[in-house]
């Protein structure tokens, strides 16, 4: 009967951690992947531009140009400059000479969190591009943008 009460107590001992550990040697090859990681993206870019529509002396054009560029530039910043990660890794320091695109989903190319990355800024270019009153200037600067950041970030 005593060692009925053990096994339980043991049980519940291992059961309570349950869910609180991750196994992910590094962290950031599948933040991406996390649950509502896609939304809260799409939400924050939606943020950036409802704070920038909220400045008074902003045209919409003007808006929808500098929430491209500051987008590109803060994504440029995070997934191809930043090198390492905020997490101590037992990888022996391989994680530290990465950037973040590079290790996000262990290196494989064409997995659904870097499909999602490519394209979203993508479709916020060609979103801009069609609005009435943006000035050719308007879409050239974001063409300009796009392309030297797509050129820079391969190399």
């Amino acid at each position: 009967m005593w060692k009925i009460e053990i096994v339980q107590q043991v049980v519940k001992k291992q059961t309570m951690n349950v869910g609180t550990a991750h196994s992910e040697v590094n962290p950031n090859t599948r933040v991406m992947n996390s649950r509502g990681i896609w939304l809260s993206y799409i939400l924050g870019i939606g943020l950036l531009h409802i704070i920038l529509l909220s400045i008074p002396f902003f045209s919409v054009p003007v808006v929808w140009t500098l929430t491209n560029v500051i987008h590109n530039l803060g994504m440029y910043i995070f997934l191809h400059t930043v090198k390492g990660t905020p997490f101590e890794t037992p990888d022996q320091g391989k994680a530290r000479l990465l950037t973040h695109w590079e290790q996000m989903d262990y290196g494989v190319q064409f997995t659904a969190s870097r499909k999602f990355l490519t394209i979203t800024p993508i479709i916020f270019f060609a979103d801009e591009c069609p609005h009435p009153k943006a000035a050719s200037t308007s879409w050239s600067q974001n063409l300009w943008h796009q392309q030297v950041l797509n050129a820079t970030s391969r190399v």
